[in-house]
Order: structure tokens, then sequence, then C-alpha cells
């Protein structure tokens, strides 16, 4: 008896301590999600010594995110006439 009661005093901590945190929320992963899509479209992959290819990936994603945006607006006309 006295073993399940202290696996369940640390189960409880353990979950107060993830609380604490903000382990228990979906708070973290988005703000992973965001910081990652963020450094996607920085370019922080892209090699820093070369100012052309930093600057030509981050235009280049740039233009993917227009011609995205510039499809779903004629699916959606397509789609409502």
């Amino acid at each position: 008896m006295k073993d399940d009661e202290k696996t369940v005093r640390d189960a409880k901590r353990a979950l107060d301590r993830l609380g604490e945190e903000g382990g228990l929320s979906a708070t973290p992963v988005m703000k992973s999600a965001a910081n990652s899509v963020r450094d996607h479209f920085a370019a922080k992959d892209a090699d820093k010594t070369d100012a052309a290819e930093l600057w030509g990936t981050r235009i280049a994603r740039g233009l993917a995110v227009l011609a995205l945006l510039g499809l779903v607006w004629w699916l959606f006309g397509q789609i409502s006439t």
C-alpha cells in the first residue's frame, strides 16, 4: 500500500511540474511551429556568407507564398461561380 501511495504522489508531483513548465498545453508546440516557419522564410538554412543565395532563397520562398495565395484565390473563384 505504501508503494502505491508513493507512486501516486510522484505522479502528481510530475504532473504539477509539467503544468508549471507548460508541457501540458499546445502553446510550446505552436511556438516551435511558428519559429520553424519564421526561420524557413528568413532562410536561416541558407549559406550566410553568400548574399545572393540568402536573398535568392528569401525571394523564392516569398514568391512561392504569393503563388499559393493566387492559386487559392483562383480555386475559390472557380468553386464559387
